[in-house]
């Protein structure tokens, strides 16, 4: 059911059902403030008879004059049938009374008002004891009279509102229909759009109901957006990339073929190996970066344990280092400090810090240290290699580059990979020269919203 529909029902439902409540409580409150008008003027009658009823009183029986005829001049617009008088003697006898009131029922003892039945009809009963007993005055009223009254106010009020309902709910339904025309447009607007066109909807002129939704609409557009430049980015990065490689392949295994001896044929399954390492190492950083840059935030709720991590890696880049005759090391603070506390992904921070092992023992010279070193705050690796440029240094972290006069294979991909990683951790990646003026220095440290 649409929005629209649901209001309408709702209005359709709930307008005549709080009006019906209304017209309930408005009937019980006429019917009181009716009920006592007419009592207070039925104890007024009683009282006014009583007091002409005295010592000298002649207490014959003696009926009132008779009542005008209805519709005369003068009984006014009056209906008198439902109103009596009757007054009683001590004996009971009936000694004044109108034409309704001799049919009164005479009740020596009571006193007050009683609702009874008279002849087929409701009557509200007054009964007036005279302070010496001589008399039992009684006024009544036909309730007929009262309900006629109260249905009477409440008409005049119910069928003016009775009329104007259905134009009031076609106003109603128009009113909806006109607030929720924004939705309808911006409908419209998406409906029409194609699955490229991610700009922003407009929402200057919108209702502020609908500004909170379009502004988390154009943010799911914005990450969009930037999603598929990151995938756009990759696979055109990629094809390039993969290209090269695929090619030195083929002409390596075409040599292997065409080798006449088998120091030829050895010496060229060496470089296709070699080749088929770089192959492999290409793919696995194009999958880790395809990863951490798939938009997918990890859960970054499990305390990081540092120990764990650096065996891990240390373990994975072991046999480069053996082969590179490079020793690993990794300095920890003092017992008191904990090493760079931080919740993370401990898997994503393993592959972190193996990129960055991995960079610093393959350019390192043979036979120098790699040195891991955690501070409470910070993590730095050291190298002895030489030293960059500040223009090498300015683009370390550009996809697939490398430093001129590398011996070592590689993607040029670990860097991006390693700021990627840092970022979703809230830190940042610094670069820089060793202490000694030596070497490459890299440090990690939170950056500046989580420092």
């Amino acid at each position: 059911m649409s929005l629209q529909r649901r209001l309408l029902v709702y209005l359709l439902v709930c307008a005549p059902l709080v009006w019906f409540v209304g017209l309930y409580f408005s009937i019980s409150r006429a019917r009181h403030e009716v009920n006592e008008l007419f009592d207070t003027e039925l104890i007024r009658l009683a009282r006014q008879v009583q007091s002409t009823l005295g010592p000298t009183y002649p207490g014959t029986v003696s009926p009132l004059p008779p009542a005008p005829a209805e519709g005369s001049k003068d009984a006014g617009e009056s209906d008198v049938r439902d109103l009596a008088v009757a007054v009683w003697d001590t004996q009971g006898r009936l000694m004044i009374a109108d034409r309704e009131g001799a049919e009164l029922p005479h009740r020596a003892d009571a006193s007050g008002f009683i609702d009874q039945e008279i002849n087929g009809r409701t009557w509200r009963v007054y009964y007036l004891q005279s302070f010496d007993g001589k008399w039992l005055v009684a006024a009544g009223q036909g309730t007929y009279e009262r309900d006629e009254l109260v249905y009477g106010l409440t008409l005049t009020q119910v069928v003016p509102w009775l009329l104007l309902l259905p134009i009031l709910l076609a106003v109603t339904a128009w009113a909806v229909r006109r607030a929720l025309s924004p939705m309808h447009q911006l409908t419209t607007e998406l409906a029409g759009r194609s699955a490229e066109d991610l700009r922003p909807v407009p929402g200057d002129r919108a209702p502020a109901e609908l500004k909170p939704l379009l502004g988390a609409m154009n943010g799911l557009f914005a990450r969009i957006e930037q999603l598929l430049v990151r995938e756009r980015r990759f696979t055109a990065d990629a094809a390039h990339e993969m290209r090269t490689p695929l090619a030195v392949l083929r002409a390596q295994w075409d040599v292997v073929r065409r080798s006449g001896s088998a120091a030829e044929r050895a010496e060229a399954e060496a470089k296709l190996g070699d080749g088929l390492d770089r192959m492999g190492r290409l793919v696995t950083q194009m999958l880790s970066l395809s990863r951490v840059e798939s938009g997918v935030q990890p859960a970054l709720a499990t305390e990081v344990r540092w120990p764990q991590i650096v065996e891990q890696a240390m373990s994975d880049c072991l046999s480069l280092a053996e082969r590179r005759r490079i020793e690993l090391a990794c300095e920890w603070p003092p017992r008191e400090t904990h090493p760079l506390p931080l919740l993370g992904d401990e898997h994503l921070l393993t592959v972190m810090l193996r990129n960055l092992l991995d960079n610093a023992v393959r350019y390192a010279p043979t036979g120098t240290t790699v040195l891991l070193r955690f501070g409470g705050e910070h993590l730095e690796l050291d190298n002895d290699g030489p030293p960059l440029s500040p223009e090498q240094l300015a683009r370390l972290g550009e996809r697939f580059y490398r430093p001129a006069g590398q011996k070592e294979g590689g993607s040029g991909l670990g860097v991006s990979i390693v700021r990627r990683i840092a970022e979703l951790h809230g830190l940042e990646l610094i670069f820089g020269t060793g202490s000694n003026g030596q070497g490459v220095r890299v440090t990690l440290q939170f950056d500046a919203a989580h420092r």
